[in-house]
C-alpha cells in the first residue's frame, strides 16, 4: 500500500495511490486507520507532500555501506552511528533543494527510509520490524566543505531542504535485495542493493530505541551507498528504489 500525503484544493490530505488515482482517508492513517471518504483525485492534480508527521524526528545512520566508508574514509563503525537532521531540512517530490552560499560544495546521498508505525523504546532485534508503518526514500543532502571543516556533521545536514522524503509510505516493502539508484540529470551515480547494509534495519531500529524513544511518523535513514557526488544549480536529482518509486528534487 503506497501512502501518500499531499494537497488538493488548498487542504492537506492523506490516501493511498490506486493507480493513476488517490483515495482519500477520513484521517492519519496511523492514528485513524485507512478509512476512506470514498473521493479520488487524480495524482497528477494533487501535490505530493514529505510522507511525514511534521513533528517527527529525523534520524539518520552514518557509513552504513562498506564502499561509502571506504569512499569517506576511516574504518567501518562497529555499531549504528547516529546523527539527526532538523525538521527544517525536509521538503517533498519536485520540491528545490536550494544550495547555501556559504558551502562550495553539496553532495546527493540517495537512501532507503524507515517510517515508525508506534511508540517504540528499547526494542528488541527480533521485534523490531514490529515497529515499522513502511519504507520511503530520502537524500540525505550533505556540505561536504563543511563537514570536513567542522569534523562533527551537524551543521553540514541541516540546512534548510537538505533531506528530500518521499514520493510516498510504502506499507508493503520488503528489504530483499532491492537496488538503489542515484541519477543526477540522467547520470547514474549510485547503484547498490540495499542488502549491502553493514547495519541490517532490524539492528538500527534496535539500536536507536535504546537512546531515544520513536514516536509514530519518525524517519530513519539507513545509510547511503558509494557515489556520493556534488549537485549544482539547475541539476535534478532522481532517487529511485526498486518496490518504492523515484524521488526527484531540482537543486537552486
Amino acid at each position: 500500500m503506497r501512502i501518500a500525503k499531499f494537497i488538493v484544493q488548498d487542504k492537506v490530505s492523506w490516501g493511498v495511490v490506486d493507480g493513476p488515482e488517490v483515495v482519500v482517508f477520513r484521517g492519519h492513517p496511523i492514528f485513524q486507520g485507512y478509512e476512506t471518504t470514498g473521493e479520488r483525485v487524480p495524482l497528477k492534480d494533487v501535490q505530493l507532500l514529505p510522507p511525514v508527521l511534521p513533528t517527527s524526528k529525523i534520524i539518520c545512520i552514518g557509513k552504513n555501506y562498506a564502499d561509502h566508508a571506504a569512499e569517506m574514509g576511516g574504518d567501518l563503525p562497529p555499531e549504528p552511528l547516529i546523527f539527526i537532521k532538523p525538521l527544517t531540512t525536509v521538503i517533498g517530490p519536485g520540491e528545490a533543494i536550494v544550495l547555501p552560499k556559504i558551502s562550495e560544495r553539496v553532495d546527493h546521498e540517495g537512501e532507503l527510509a524507515i517510517v515508525i508505525g508506534q511508540v517504540a523504546k528499547n526494542v528488541s532485534e527480533d521485534k523490531a520490524l514490529d515497529y515499522v508503518w513502511g519504507f520511503t526514500i530520502a537524500n540525505d543532502v550533505t556540505a561536504r566543505d563543511i563537514q570536513n571543516k567542522d569534523v562533527q556533521w551537524t551543521r553540514a545536514k541541516s540546512f534548510d531542504t537538505f533531506c528530500p522524503l518521499g514520493p510516498w509510505v510504502e506499507t508493503e516493502f520488503v528489504v530483499d535485495g532491492q537496488m538503489l539508484e542515484t541519477r543526477v540529470d540522467g547520470e547514474v551515480r549510485q547503484h547498490a542493493s540495499i542488502d549491502l547494509l553493514i547495519h541490517k534495519v532490524p539492528k538500527i531500529i534496535q539500536h536507536v530505541s535504546q537512546a531515544m524513544t520513536l514516536l509514530p511518523g519518525d524517519v530513519i535513514l539507513t545509510g547511503t551507498p558509494a557515489g556520493i557526488g556534488q549537485i549544482e544549480s539547475g541539476q535534478s536529482v532522481e532517487i529511485t528504489v526498486e518496490g518504492i518509486g523515484s524521488l526527484t528534487n531540482p537543486v537552486f
